[in-house]
């Protein structure tokens, strides 16, 4: 990262790199706020002057605010794309499938902006790895539309399957996609009214050329089945080569029964990709994509990002950034463990691991 201090000048105490790696060991050691921060600093200070780090001591609050409020965040978002690459391609191989790539975004509730609204951070998520492969921000929610097609220009597609919710659901995002050689599978609602109405209409007048039940299956309380079924977009898409050629429907229909209370619900969605009819179990990619509502879902439980206050859209960004390198550190470790005991830890436990001591945390971080 580049100092943005003046660092020929003034006073000049702490290095840059130390003040980074401090918040990221903090942060994967439970620590929420600055004031934890500092004090797992003071706790760990002999152990990290070992390592080289913070030979002046400890950063103080109003330092560590100037910092996340000062670095670069596109920067810093950067480091974190070249950080995951150094892993992907390693962790990709060791899953010996092809690769889905999931797409969406996530408000900072922490940071309000002078409009009213949050900062909304779009981000590339690896499913396979379970890596943050890129994020894009975004000033408010409907912006997301020019900041996925940023977003899809940062990573490499060809070959693989690209996941993303309605918002994506644009001639431009499909353009890039299919020009980078990827494929993709994106949820269709009333954004495109006459693609989605047309489909609709177009589904009653044609039976599905396959159709399968998953489960049912117990998770969290409910009794689910699903029931998917793929028409031949050929047939239902009047419009077909607006979006670049064929395309597949792939109508998903879920049946839950609440456990405790025998409540039946019923949910029906409908998606459109690239890929051909008769590609096998298309059900799983979307049962992927939820994956990286899962990922959101760590930020705000584990790491507690929607609890904490910024001020700055820059600080919030420097923030989830700092973050998702923390989530990868752990996806990281897990990839490349060989026991399946390992492998199925999950993040609140390895962080409840790490937390109890600094020596615990390293030999975590040297493991391989």
């Amino acid at each position: 990262m580049s100092d943005f201090r003046r660092t020929d000048r003034g006073n000049f105490r702490h290095r840059l790199e130390d003040i980074i790696m401090l918040m990221v060991l903090a942060r994967a050691s439970k620590c929420v706020g600055r004031a934890d921060i500092i004090e797992f600093g003071r706790h760990n200070l002999d152990k990290l002057r070992k390592l080289g780090m913070l030979g002046k001591g400890v950063p103080s609050e109003p330092t560590l605010s100037r910092v996340e409020n000062g670095i670069n965040d596109l920067d810093l978002a950067d480091r974190m794309q070249e950080f995951a690459q150094k892993y992907h391609l390693e962790l990709l191989g060791e899953c010996g499938i092809g690769e889905i790539i999931c797409i969406d975004g996530k408000a900072e509730r922490g940071t309000v902006q002078e409009n009213g609204r949050n900062p909304d951070i779009v981000s590339a998520y690896s499913f396979n790895t379970g890596i943050t492969l890129a994020t894009e921000a975004c000033q408010e929610k409907s912006n997301e539309i020019t900041a996925v097609p940023r977003l899809v220009d940062k990573i490499d597609v060809s070959g693989k399957v690209v996941t993303a919710d309605a918002m994506s659901m644009q001639k431009d995002i499909i353009d890039i996609i299919r020009r980078k050689g990827g494929d993709f599978l994106i949820e269709l609602k009333a954004n495109q009214r006459a693609l989605r109405y047309g489909v609709e209409d177009g589904l009653k007048a044609h039976a599905p050329v396959h159709s399968y039940t998953a489960g049912p299956e117990l998770c969290h309380g409910r009794i689910e089945t699903r029931t998917y079924r793929i028409y031949d977009g050929l047939e239902i898409i009047a419009d077909r080569e607006k979006w670049g050629g064929n395309m597949t429907v792939v109508e998903y229909e879920a049946d839950t029964v609440r456990k405790t209370t025998g409540v039946r619900t019923s949910e029906k969605r409908l998606y459109v990709s690239s890929l051909p009819v008769d590609t096998p179990a298309l059900g799983d990619f979307v049962r992927s994509h939820w994956s990286i509502e899962s990922m959101h879902w760590g930020l705000d439980v584990n790491l507690r990002q929607d609890g904490i206050k910024r001020k700055s859209p820059r600080g919030a960004r420097n923030l989830d950034t700092i973050q998702r390198i923390v989530l990868s550190v752990f996806s990281i470790w897990r990839g490349l463990r060989k026991k399946r005991t390992d492998k199925n830890r999950g993040v609140a436990e390895l962080m409840r691991h790490v937390s109890m001591s600094f020596t615990r945390l390293l030999r975590f971080l040297s493991q391989k």
